[in-house]
């Protein structure tokens, strides 16, 4: 049993921001898998299903990034799910956009969902799909490039990383996280 998490924010006027590429490949995961998202609970909608024979759950926290963990620990500790059968799926300002990098374990790097996490789960040591947006250009502060939209010439890179991280938890249904990370990174 797996747990894929996508961090993100509710509500429409996050939709698709570099903040919310944890749910949007969530979502593409949803459609990918068929697994729907249809229940509501632990403060964040998840749906489960079977992907190569390995059950696994879909969830997107619904807390607001900086409470995130308060939606991923009831759930694991609900179904049982052990730590390293977690991943969670982010934003990351240190990687070029589009490029997605597999870890397990690390500090938070100022990304305050992970802060959440590392705060509700008692340690660093969890998997982790980073994905690249990039840093602001032209002193944009930081708060508003992250709550932002891609520009046009990076939708391509972005489209290609969820589609990569899809196939990233593909893989891990099949195998080891540490081979996923050798083949994906």
């Amino acid at each position: 049993m797996k747990l894929i998490v996508g961090l993100g924010n509710p509500g429409s006027k996050y939709e698709h921001t570099r903040h919310n590429i944890g749910f949007d490949i969530i979502d593409y995961c949803s459609e990918y898998f068929d697994i729907p998202l249809d229940k509501s609970k632990f403060k964040g909608v998840y749906g489960s299903g079977v992907v190569n024979g390995e059950k696994i759950y879909l969830l997107k926290p619904l807390t607001y990034m900086n409470l995130s963990g308060e939606s991923v620990r009831p759930l694991m500790d609900y179904y049982q799910i052990p730590l390293e059968d977690f991943v969670v799926i982010y934003d990351d300002l240190d990687l070029p956009v589009g490029k997605i990098r597999l870890r397990k374990k690390g500090s938070a790097g100022g990304h305050n969902g992970i802060k959440s996490l590392i705060q509700h789960l008692g340690t660093q040591e969890f998997n982790r799909i980073r994905v690249g947006i990039d840093r602001p250009q032209n002193g944009e502060a930081i708060v508003s490039y992250v709550l932002g939209n891609y520009r046009e010439e990076e939708i391509d890179s972005i489209e290609d990383s969820v589609k990569q991280s899809t196939k990233a938890v593909e893989a891990w249904t099949k195998s080891t996280f540490l081979e996923v990370m050798n083949a994906f990174n």
